[in-house]
């Protein structure tokens, strides 16, 4: 999800100064090559492929950037109408990137992936595929990804960084001027968004990216697709299943949303997520010996830098010295609770902001630049309409999360998204609403226990929603992306994905913990590295140090 992660806008480099709330880092590629038409499948405007005949999508050899792995890969567009009530009207590239099948006789055909965000690039994704999915998926499947519409190399959404900048500043307002200044700020900021990116600025809501895929599919020539979502990654996946029904052959979804949360469901659940996710981090390090925390109480530390950092008294040494914000320390702690692989890093630097060590500078420094892609807001505000009537609904708000999260008093990613929507100029195309999915396939899904971003309590309504169709798998450990942490989750995503065998309803995946200071830069999951902090842009914060 909103990877926010995570997944909530773009770092802004510019001139050294921190960005209160940027919690992702840009995500920059190479361009891509290759063409494609792509319309829409009978069941929408567009015309399917023949059965059996070749895809339309005009594949080329292409050389990944480092984001690691090696492999062949291959690189197309697919040219899609801006505005799908108007498919003759203007049109964009979705950047393509496919890792095909290592044992192309025994392929099964297509696997379309997705990283989350909004704002992650499935075409860094397929490029990480190497390293990032099992042999046996590899051998099996084309690994396709896509990079959504506006983000990345698909065209991707511009927005004024200065009027960023002030947003940034305005996400925690602590009066009705305050919050008033917000508003007004959100709307310079689209309506600059809108000004330098034209029309895709408006549409950039999941059901136009869910129309998307299917123009994907239609593009490939195949009759059913398999997909795998992981965070936002989900919503779309969701949402194809309610309008494609019939053109999936497998789906995971990992660390699903709810896109039936209207705005204190939304918040209650992210904070309970993140304070719980924080939570048994604190558990962790009381239990072993080499975190840097251990024999101390790891919420009373977090809570004591709160607090000096609401003071104005958190200031670490440096050329200049930087004083850090709650909101930083809310932000750096998220990031860090995607993986517990860098816990010991994230634990490290607590102890050093405690004992004003010059080292914990280095994890806050940010720089910034030039202008800036940020697609975020665009779809979370055509997703979700979170208004909220006043600043003293929004300060109750506040103190119901503070006593429902006492260490954590919200999450920084939803209270990012709730207010940076706040009198956003796009219409709501896609407002909340229950799931509606029937005659699909067995769908797998699967949410962590301890999830900061996704929450368990998500996956859990989102499965109730699709209802029989729904296989919901549990992880009973902390973090995002069951994939790369669980090998038990991961086996049975595999296994479905090859031979559509699901698990057994209600199964639960034991939690794994990281286990030394080694395993910093290593899943503790063993192989596989979890490539969503990098491909959200949390590893700025997770895995400092």
């Amino acid at each position: 999800m909103p990877s926010h992660t995570p997944p909530v806008p773009r770092v802004i480099r510019r001139r050294g100064r921190l960005a209160v709330g940027a919690l992702a880092t840009a995500l920059f590629g190479q361009l891509i090559s290759g063409t494609a038409v792509a319309a829409p499948s009978a069941e929408d405007t567009a015309v399917s492929p023949t059965p059996g005949l070749p895809g339309r999508i005009a594949w080329a050899p292409c050389e990944p950037p480092s984001v690691g792995g090696e492999g062949v890969f291959e690189c197309a567009t697919v040219k899609v109408p801006v505005d799908w009530k108007r498919p003759k009207g203007t049109t964009l590239d979705l950047a393509l990137a496919r890792h095909r099948a290592t044992d192309p006789a025994r392929r099964i055909g297509s696997l379309l992936v997705n990283p989350g965000g909004p704002g992650g690039s499935g075409v860094d994704f397929a490029f990480s595929a190497p390293s990032s999915f099992s042999p046996e998926l590899l051998a099996r499947f084309d690994i396709v990804g896509f990079d959504p519409r506006g983000v990345a190399r698909s065209t991707p959404v511009v927005c004024d960084e200065d009027r960023v900048m002030t947003q940034n500043a305005l996400l925690y307002p602590d009066s009705a001027a305050s919050f008033a200044a917000l508003r007004k700020a959100n709307r310079a900021l689209g309506e600059s968004c809108r000004e330098l990116s034209g029309p895709l600025a408006d549409h950039m809501d999941t059901g136009s990216v869910v129309r998307d895929m299917e123009a994907i599919r239609a593009g490939l020539g195949e009759r059913r697709i398999s997909y795998y979502g992981v965070s936002y990654g989900t919503a779309i996946g969701q949402q194809y299943a309610e309008r494609y029904p019939h053109r999936i052959r497998a789906m995971t979804l990992d660390s699903n949303m709810d896109h039936s949360l209207g705005p204190w469901g939304f918040q209650k659940t992210e904070a309970v997520g993140v304070e719980q996710s924080y939570g048994q981090f604190a558990d962790w390090c009381a239990r072993t010996a080499s975190c840097a925390l251990h024999g101390q109480d790891a919420r009373a530390v977090f809570t004591s830098l709160y607090k000096r950092a609401e003071a104005g008294e958190l200031v670490v040494p440096g050329d200049p010295p930087q004083t850090i914000t709650p909101q930083d320390l809310q932000s750096v702690a998220l990031g860090s609770m995607y993986d517990p692989a860098v816990w010991f890093g994230f634990a490290r630097m607590l102890a050093d902001l405690d004992a004003g060590a010059a080292g914990a500078a280095a994890r806050f420094a940010r720089t910034y630049g030039e202008p800036m892609e940020y697609p975020f807001n665009s779809v979370m505000c055509q997703d979700y309409d979170f208004g909220v009537s006043s600043y003293r609904t929004l300060a109750r708000f506040e103190r119901e999360l503070g006593r429902l999260a006492p260490v954590m008093r919200l999450s920084p990613l939803g209270w990012t998204v709730q207010n940076g929507c706040q009198d956003w100029p796009s219409e709501v195309r896609n407002p909340q609403r229950r799931l509606d999915v029937e005659g699909t396939p067995p769908i797998l899904m699967t949410n962590s226990r301890f999830d900061p971003a996704t929450p368990y309590s998500w996956g859990a309504n989102a499965a109730r929603q699709i209802g029989r169709e729904a296989v919901f798998l549990t992880y009973d450990g902390v973090g995002h992306g069951d994939y790369w942490l669980s090998p038990c989750a991961r086996d049975a995503i595999d296994t479905y994905l090859v031979t559509l065998k699901t698990p057994r309803k209600g199964t639960h995946c034991p939690a794994v913990w990281p286990s030394g200071p080694s395993a910093q830069r290593q899943s503790p999951s063993g192989g596989l590295v979890n490539p969503l902090p990098e491909l959200l842009g949390t590893g700025t914060y997770g895995r400092a140090g």
